[in-house]
């Protein structure tokens, strides 16, 4: 009875266990934003469903990890298969909210408790989105609005409110108004750097060119340009007015004419099928078929932009500093083990948010110990 009150008494154990429980939890409902943010569907209606009979889960069956266990992975009216990505995030999340407490806890031992699990729900809902992030962008190649301009406001919220969350990364406290302009700096070096890589990446890497074996039918809808294995964002292809995309299709169709082997141009404002110009306004949508298309190709996309903004707002500049090199040495070494696998044709299909994401737990889980060792270490930029 003594272990078992000290274990409860203990709030290192008790609140490790309460917030794995809830990121399990949470875990289920970020599943169901997985799924439903890139298909612009509701969060909350309808209820929890199979995707593939509509059978409505009832609560006794929507247990986090343990349904998924007991139901062998299958549905319990249809018993098709439900993805084993549901539990992989539900897991993924039950943990990364334990550890993201036991930070809070370790590194504010001076804090009260009502602190620390303020600061620990804090972090919990940043390792919310960056799960959400990056399932979402493994999968569409885009990172929603609700997790990149909704980090922004919720960090700098959070700030205002428990700026004892910037002092986890200072080398002293925060006051409430230097945490509110370190999550300042934060989103704007944030948001800035990596913006300014994305126009560098444009200037250094120009054109993608996409060649399919046989004629492809590809859509250019009012929001983005849908490949047969992916959906490019126009705004991540658009950023000065000389980015044109530019095949030849063997057929266009728009919604009330159709043209025959011709070669198409699209610009931010400009239509150009043959001969006949129009204002994108006026065409929402058009499908062709074709061999061959140019893109303009950029380092990263302008969600990744608005995602390092996030990140800056709840951490501050220097966690997107790192984030950013710390990205790039992920990004080379899966690079060169692609390579050395001989698998080059997967590299230019991964996204790079996951990357950001992955470099911000590291600077989360002891990246920002190694940033305050290499600033200190070098006077010229302290």
């Amino acid at each position: 009875m003594d272990k078992v009150m000290l274990w409860v008494t203990e709030p290192s154990h008790f609140f490790a266990f309460v917030f794995f429980v809830f990121g399990c939890v949470m875990g289920s409902f970020l599943n169901v934003c997985i799924y439903r943010m890139p298909l612009g569907k509701s969060l909350l209606h309808p209820p929890s469903s199979c995707p593939h009979c509509g059978y409505r889960i009832p609560w006794f069956q929507n247990i986090p990890i343990l349904t998924w266990i007991l139901q062998r992975g299958k549905c319990a009216h249809c018993s098709n298969p439900i993805r084993a990505r549901y539990l992989y995030v539900e897991l993924l999340t039950g943990i990364m909210f334990a550890a993201v407490w036991l930070i809070a806890y370790c590194q504010l031992p001076n804090s009260n408790i009502a602190t620390q699990i303020l600061v620990g729900v804090a972090l919990s809902l940043l390792m919310a989105g960056l799960i959400v992030a990056t399932a979402i962008d493994f999968e569409h190649f885009i990172i929603p609005d609700e997790i990149t301009i909704g980090g922004v406001a919720a960090g700098l919220f959070l700030s205002a409110s428990i700026p004892e969350l910037h002092s986890l990364f200072l080398k002293s406290g925060a006051s409430r108004w230097q945490a509110v302009s370190h999550s300042l700096l934060g989103a704007a070096v944030g948001g800035g750097i990596v913006y300014a890589v994305v126009l560098l990446g444009k200037l250094m890497f120009g054109r993608l060119t996409f060649e399919f074996d046989a004629p492809t039918s590809v859509t250019f809808s009012e929001t983005e340009l849908l490949l047969p294995d992916r959906a490019i964002l126009y705004e991540d292809v658009f950023y000065r007015r000389s980015d044109i995309v530019r095949l030849h299709a063997d057929k266009v169709e728009l919604i009330d004419r159709c043209f025959i082997d011709v070669d198409v141009a699209l610009s931010s404002d400009q239509l150009k099928i043959g001969v006949d110009t129009f204002s994108t306004a006026e065409t929402p949508h058009m499908e062709v078929v074709t061999r061959k298309i140019v893109v303009p190709r950029e380092a990263m996309g302008f969600g990744d932009v608005k995602f390092m903004a996030a990140i800056g707002s709840f951490l501050g500049w220097q966690a997107t500093v790192f984030s950013l090199m710390a990205s790039a040495m992920v990004g080379s070494i899966v690079g060169i083990c692609l390579m050395l696998l001989r698998r080059t044709d997967i590299s230019g299909r991964l996204p790079y948010g996951p990357y950001i994401a992955l470099a911000t737990v590291f600077w989360i889980f002891g990246g920002h110990a190694l940033w305050r060792y290499w600033w200190e270490m070098s006077p010229l930029l302290r």
